[in-house]
């Protein structure tokens, strides 16, 4: 029996897919090639933004399209926020929300042992909302990615006034801590170097538990407990991120010197509407202060553009203020309504063609940002973590830095899936750098 999974949206649903898939496979069932027929499609959805969730509509009717004979599964944070649009495409045999979602193995292998017939069902769509307990099926090591997430939080409480997530995914819940500990164990026995810790809300991690933790005494217990080469974190709200986080950061040798913040808008009457609770000054200083004691960190941000009542001049304050700042990266979206959500309800909405010039000031600044911060690692020598697929365009071995930069290298299989230390060459064709070992 074959199976696919197609992802859209973010890390914590890619972790989900990974370990959906992986638990099918030490089941016996095979992961369908590309173009080749599955006997089950599963399509992990998106609702972050009006337009994400269009897209999840289109994967879905596209896979039917390519398999009309196979059990079609959609499950997601679309699936959960908007099933009765799922109800209505010919060929959706399963819809399962969030409180259902790590079940979908169970399910799968049920219905090929008893021959259920794939009428269509609605599973686990209610009650998100009232769950407090946090549930992952038990890590599985897959040799897909070398560095692998691992999601220790999920559900949201801040209610941003554009997110649909907090309604699509429910309250913040954490993974234990000693649960934490043994994934990272069994992944480092696994061979792993590096990894990913994610969520939905990853500054809010352990705030549920009992007793109450948090973000920080997790990654010192991590770091402590000698059981990863390298702990990168993964997105982190400005408010969120400590001094005592940074700090630890910056003496440890094993996470990584990189942070991902999320900007939205470098407007404070924006940043009310969207009901984000940190100035655009406070922004500023956090990214000066992480600079001071970690000149090579990488800073990513993520800006959303077109927000409504985002004047010229409302827009002109995020472009500045990210101009001024030693930020390395741009994650831009542009705004689009989301239904459901305060912001989608707005008066003020901006024009699309409006969005999509600024954007497009935007993602040019982010990639004068990116360049300007590799072209500083010229002439520097530091450890990559070489990855398991070689950089498609060059043939070259890719590897990445503790600070996220993307580093091509000449060299055997042998050095897949190892840490070297290399000299930064040269800028190879502006979208990586080229080392020697």
């Amino acid at each position: 029996m074959k199976f696919t999974i197609i992802t859209l949206g973010c890390k914590v649903n890619q972790f989900e897919s990974e370990s959906i898939g992986q638990y099918l496979k030490e089941s016996g069932w095979i992961s369908a090639e590309k173009d080749e027929r599955a006997d089950v499609c599963i399509i992990n959805t998106c609702a972050v933004t009006g337009k994400a969730s269009m897209q999840s509509r289109q994967a879905v009717r596209k896979i039917i399209r390519k398999n009309p004979d196979s059990r079609i599964i959609v499950t997601g944070c679309s699936a959960q926020t908007e099933a009765d649009e799922f109800k209505q495409i010919n060929g959706v045999h399963e819809i399962i929300g969030h409180a259902d979602k790590l079940k979908i193995p169970e399910f799968i292998l049920n219905a090929a042992l008893n021959g259920n017939s794939p009428s269509l069902r609605l599973s686990g769509i209610s009650g998100i909302k009232e769950s407090t307990i946090f549930s992952h099926i038990p890590v599985t090591v897959s040799d897909s990615r070398t560095r692998p997430f691992l999601k220790i939080q999920d559900g949201c409480n801040a209610f941003c006034t554009y997110c649909i997530v907090p309604y699509a995914r429910g309250k913040s819940r954490s993974m234990k801590q000693k649960d934490v500990i043994e994934n990272i164990r069994k992944l480092k026995n696994a061979g792993k170097k590096e990894i990913v810790l994610s969520g939905i809300h990853l500054g809010k991690y352990g705030l549920d538990l009992k007793p109450a933790t948090c973000l920080f005494e997790l990654i010192k217990m991590v770091e402590n407990s000698c059981e990863i080469d390298r702990l990168r974190l993964s997105s982190i709200e400005p408010h969120e991120l400590t001094h005592q986080l940074i700090k630890l950061v910056s003496k440890s040798q094993v996470i990584c010197n990189h942070f991902h913040i999320p900007l939205q808008s470098g407007d404070d009457q924006i940043l009310k509407r969207m009901n984000r609770p940190y100035s655009a000054a406070f922004f500023g200083e956090l990214v000066i202060n992480i600079k001071k004691q970690m000149p090579d960190a990488a800073i990513g941000a993520d800006v959303l553009i077109g927000f409504p009542g985002e004047t010229e001049n409302a827009f002109e304050n995020t472009r500045s203020l990210i101009e001024e700042l030693p930020v390395s990266y741009l994650h831009v979206f542009p705004f689009s309504p989301r239904k459901g959500t305060a912001a989608s309800t707005f008066a003020d909405q901006i024009r699309p063609e409006t969005i999509k010039k600024r954007a497009m000031i935007m993602r040019r600044l982010g990639k004068n940002k990116k360049n300007k911060f590799y072209r500083e690692a010229l002439g520097t020598s530091t450890h990559i973590l070489v990855e398991e697929k070689r950089d498609r365009n060059s043939g070259l071995l890719k590897g990445v830095t503790s600070n996220y930069l993307t580093v091509l290298i000449d060299g055997k299989d042998e050095l897949k899936n190892s840490i070297v230390f290399v000299k930064i060459k040269k800028f190879y064709k502006d979208v990586a750098l080229y080392g020697m070992i």
